[in-house]
Parts: structure tokens; C-alpha cells; sequence
């Protein structure tokens, strides 16, 4: 007999009829139920309608949950138009009675309706909604195995919890609905256990105070009792869940959110390089499935890797993040995972294990179109003959000196302000295209503060300075006359310090503006703050 494993060493999982020989040694591999899990859910979001009406929610391999309320209504209403002039908006007026009588329920595994109800009443419009339903999902389920051979167990309910328990009530291949009027029935066949989040401790906790887990003995105790006992939220939620009352929506996520892999021992593992040998298996089974959820591609991407380890009675979890700047491969799996374990081994008493897994969660969808920084950046001879073509483009006049940028502003008060040169390779106000006529057309050049670039010559918006006679990019003007601003304080700083005070009062710069830039109003920008002055 074949079995489906990964070993040590593979890089995905294969069929072995060795695999029994290798039971300590191998890992039993999920992927192939995986690959049909995926299909059936391709098919399913196939045969329903498109979003926004269908929503599926994929709930495990081999679980998912249709709200087909929106599909319902829509069928109801062209069954039965008398109620698209009901009275929607007035809470306090009742349906029209349908005119059905009878419903078919064909094989359907249909759940008796409660005490309190008789199966001869006509049927109400919650059940025709319910037999709407069954009628879309036995469907469904008629297509999966017609075309992928499989069968299906189904539960239509009013809400999710309910809707699970069907499905798992008539195994294999039934149906079984829970009308609104039979949920009490139903749900006293079980114990509370069966419903989800009451299975773990605080199901051990309701069981211990009470001394039971039958929901119909629960059903007997107040809202009141129940919120002493467990605070109003937790009282008031197994108040309700135990009466089928269900908030719960079914949400449009039909791709996984974690990857697991994980290992009982028998016998248990004693020794650091035993783990390894686990991680490397652990490593490839997850990488193989992330390379299959188009993480090589960036699609999707883990945010998280998470260890678990157990070690007698007592499980220890460690946890890192995945850097969104690295690369995702094998290696760098591998590594993350040593390092858990480092860690696990780090606290002490990590021998013998009996449980070791690793998994990876937190999946986010990947950046399309983003460049790595190193795509905005020219090197070697790629740059050199972009400078070169560049400064071909802007001949200097015959007999000129190719300007410089200033370096007689480097002490006093100018080092506080950013220098507007960055660079020594400048371009004149040559560079800037100026309209003929414009007075900047005759002015003497001057070094504008830009970087040469043949790409940002044209088309500048330029402001014209008038103390220095410059074209300057519209962009630079606050700069430029912060500039101007910062070198009237230092005139003005050693002046004072030369004892030449009378000549301007303390606080005005010899273009009579005080501390008030031009056209910059005298309050302080965000961020800055005025300088005093002895």
C-alpha cells in the first residue's frame, strides 16, 4: 500500500511503499488533499453566483460555509412577487401567509420540529427560505460529484454553528436540515462540547460548575447565574449558543491564513540534532506549499513563524517575525526555525519532546509593480555615459569657468540651514528654458542649486530672485529665500559682534523685514522656532 510522505531531504512530498518502515522517520504529507480541497472550493465559487451575493468562507481542508441568504431572497422573490410590495419598512406588519402548503424536502434528512410545534402546520416563510436552500446546496453537492467524484455532507441552518452541527449529524453523503422551528430538538441531542469554542477549557469549566454537558440540562439555568459565573460577555454568549442563537458571519476568505506542520513522537526525540533532522522535514513541507500560494512571485507572504514544542504535560510556543525586506526561500525558513528551537532549548527542560511543529501565519497579499531601491539607482558605466551625454547637451561659453558651488557660508549662523548645493556637477540658469523677452533671458548666470540631469531641464517653473539676480526652480523659492533670510541674521549677528549695533536696530535685517521672511508672514512654520538675538 502506497502512503504520501515527506523524508528528510526532499524537497516535496511522493508516494513510498516503504513508508511503514520509515514511520519514526517520516512525515505523512497533507498536500495531496490539499490540491483536491482546492478544486472542489474552485468548483463551488463556479456554480454559484459571482460576489458580492455568493460568499464562501473557507473553513478547513476539507470544510467551507455558504451564506446563501442574498441567492434565497432573490429566488423567493421571483417565486412568490406578492412579496416585493410587502411592507419591508413597517416592523409591525406581518408577511402575507405563503400559499404553499407542501414542501418537498426529496431525500433531505429533515429535523423534527420541537414540542411546542406541529409538523402539520403549513409551512411559514422561514421554511420555504430553508427549502430554497436545500435545494441550491444539494445541488452543489450534485455537481462536486458528478465531476469530481466525490461525496459531500451538508447542514442548512440559520447560522453557522447550527449549520455545522447538520453536517457532521447524517454521515456520509446526507443532508440534513435544522428548521427555525426544530432547533430546540436538535440541539438537545447534544452535549455542549460539540459546539465550538465550548470544547476546550472554558467547556471544562462550564462542566465543572455544573457537573454536566448536556445542553438540555444547561438550558436550565438563568442568564443571571451564568454571568456571576463567568462575567456578562461569556455568560451572556453560552446564554445564547446553547439556544442556537449564533452572531457569527460567514466571511469571504477562501485563502489560507497559517501553514502547519507538525509531529507526534513515539518514541520521543532526546537531543538537538533529532529536531533538526524535524525542522528540515517542517521547512520543506511548508515551503513547498508557500511556493504553491505564490510566495516565490510575492503574491502572499507570512508575516510570522511560530514554534511549538512539548515536553511532557507542558507545551512552549516561540514566535519571530518575517521580514518583509528579505526574500522568502528554504534557507531562510530553516534558519528562523534553528533559531526557535535555540530558544526553546535556551528555557531548559526541552527533553525528551513529544511534540514538535512549526508554522507560519499572518499572510498578507505581496506589493506588485514596487521596484527595489537599487532599480532608481545608475552605476558604472551606465552612469558615466548618462553624465557624459549630459554634459555634451550644455556647452560652457567659450573662455567661462564652469561654476562652483559656494563655500564661503560655512560658519556662523548659515550652518544651521541646509546649503542649497548638493553637488559640485551644477547647471547654469542656461539649462532653463525661459521664454524670449522674459528679463531672465539677460541676466548673468548663476548656479541654480540643481543636479545636472539632461531629464528635468525643461518645462521648469522658475521664480526670479531679485537680490541676486537668479532663476531659481518655483519648487526651491521658500528655501532660496530662507537662505537669503539666514544670511541677513549672520550679517547682521557680526555686525554686532563688531560693535556696529547703531547702525540697524538688534532684530531687523538691512532689508527693514525684522524676523518676517518675504512673503513668509512672521509666525514660526511647524517645526521651527525663532532665534534670539543679544
Amino acid at each position: 500500500m502506497l502512503q504520501h510522505g515527506v523524508r528528510e531531504g526532499d524537497d516535496k512530498w511522493a508516494y513510498r511503499d516503504d513508508s511503514f518502515q520509515h514511520i519514526h522517520t517520516d512525515k505523512v504529507s497533507l498536500d495531496p488533499y490539499r490540491l483536491e480541497s482546492r478544486k472542489s472550493l474552485a468548483l463551488i465559487k463556479e456554480i454559484l453566483p459571482a460576489p458580492p451575493i455568493q460568499r464562501v468562507e473557507k473553513a478547513s481542508i476539507d470544510e467551507v460555509f455558504l451564506d446563501l441568504s442574498a441567492q434565497v431572497h432573490a429566488t423567493l422573490l421571483e417565486r412568490y412577487p406578492e412579496l416585493r410590495h410587502a411592507p419591508y419598512d413597517d416592523l409591525s406588519e406581518y408577511l402575507p401567509l405563503p400559499a404553499t402548503t407542501a414542501l418537498n424536502w426529496e431525500a433531505d434528512g429533515l429535523v423534527d420540529v420541537d414540542v411546542d410545534q406541529n409538523e402539520e402546520d403549513n409551512p411559514d416563510w422561514d421554511d420555504i427560505c430553508m427549502n430554497i436552500g436545500s435545494e441550491i446546496v444539494r445541488g452543489v453537492r450534485q455537481q462536486i460529484k458528478d465531476k469530481l467524484f466525490y461525496t459531500c455532507s451538508a447542514g442548512l441552518a440559520r447560522n453557522k454553528m447550527m449549520a455545522k452541527l447538520g453536517a457532521g449529524y447524517k454521515k456520509p453523503n446526507q443532508q440534513t436540515i435544522v428548521r427555525n422551528r426544530a432547533v430546540q430538538h436538535f440541539l438537545s441531542q447534544f452535549k455542549y462540547t460539540k459546539i465550538r469554542n465550548l470544547g476546550g477549557k472554558l467547556g471544562e469549566q462550564v462542566s465543572q460548575i455544573y457537573n454536566t454537558e448536556a445542553i438540555k440540562d444547561l438550558l436550565e439555568i438563568s442568564i443571571d447565574n451564568l454571568k456571576s459565573k463567568f462575567g456578562d460577555d461569556t455568560g451572556t454568549w453560552i446564554y445564547n449558543i446553547i439556544r442556537g442563537n449564533d452572531t457569527s458571519e460567514v466571511s469571504y476568505r477562501t485563502q489560507i491564513q497559517s501553514m502547519l506542520s507538525a509531529k507526534s513522537f513515539r518514541p520521543t526525540i532526546n537531543s538537538f540534532e533529532q529536531a533538526v533532522r524535524w525542522l528540515r522535514i517542517f521547512v520543506s513541507d511548508i515551503y513547498a506549499r508557500l511556493v504553491e500560494e505564490g510566495v516565490t512571485e510575492n503574491k502572499r507572504r507570512p508575516r510570522s513563524i511560530n514554534l511549538h514544542h512539548r515536553q511532557g504535560g507542558q507545551m512552549r510556543s516561540k514566535q519571530l517575525p518575517i521580514s518583509s525586506r528579505r526574500k522568502i526561500d528554504w534557507d531562510m525558513l530553516f534558519d528562523l526555525a534553528k533559531t526557535l528551537l535555540q530558544q526553546v532549548i535556551a528555557d531548559g527542560q526541552a527533553w525528551p519532546c513529544a511534540n514538535l511543529s512549526l508554522s507560519v501565519g499572518g499572510f498578507e497579499e505581496g506589493e506588485s509593480g514596487n521596484m527595489n531601491i537599487n532599480g532608481f539607482l545608475i552605476r558604472g558605466e551606465e552612469a558615466r555615459a548618462i553624465e557624459a551625454t549630459s554634459r555634451s547637451d550644455t556647452p560652457l561659453e567659450e573662455g567661462r569657468p564652469e561654476k562652483r558651488r559656494r563655500t564661503d557660508y560655512n560658519s556662523g549662523i548659515s550652518r544651521f540651514f541646509k546649503s542649497e548645493s548638493t553637488g559640485d556637477d551644477m547647471i547654469n540658469s542656461s539649462d532653463i528654458e525661459v521664454p524670449e523677452g522674459s528679463p531672465e533671458r539677460h541676466l548673468p548666470e548663476q548656479n541654480t542649486g540643481l543636479e545636472r540631469s539632461g531629464s528635468y531641464r525643461r518645462d521648469i517653473e522658475t521664480y526670479f530672485c531679485k537680490d541676486c539676480n537668479k532663476s531659481v526652480p518655483q519648487s526651491e523659492q521658500t528655501e532660496h529665500q530662507d537662505w537669503h533670510f539666514a544670511r541677513d541674521l549672520q550679517a547682521e549677528d557680526r555686525s554686532i559682534a563688531a560693535g556696529s549695533s547703531n547702525s540697524r536696530p538688534p532684530g531687523q535685517s538691512k532689508r527693514g523685514s525684522g524676523l518676517k521672511p518675504r512673503g513668509r508672514g512672521g509666525k514660526p512654520e511647524k517645526g521651527q522656532s525663532r532665534l534670539a538675538f543679544g
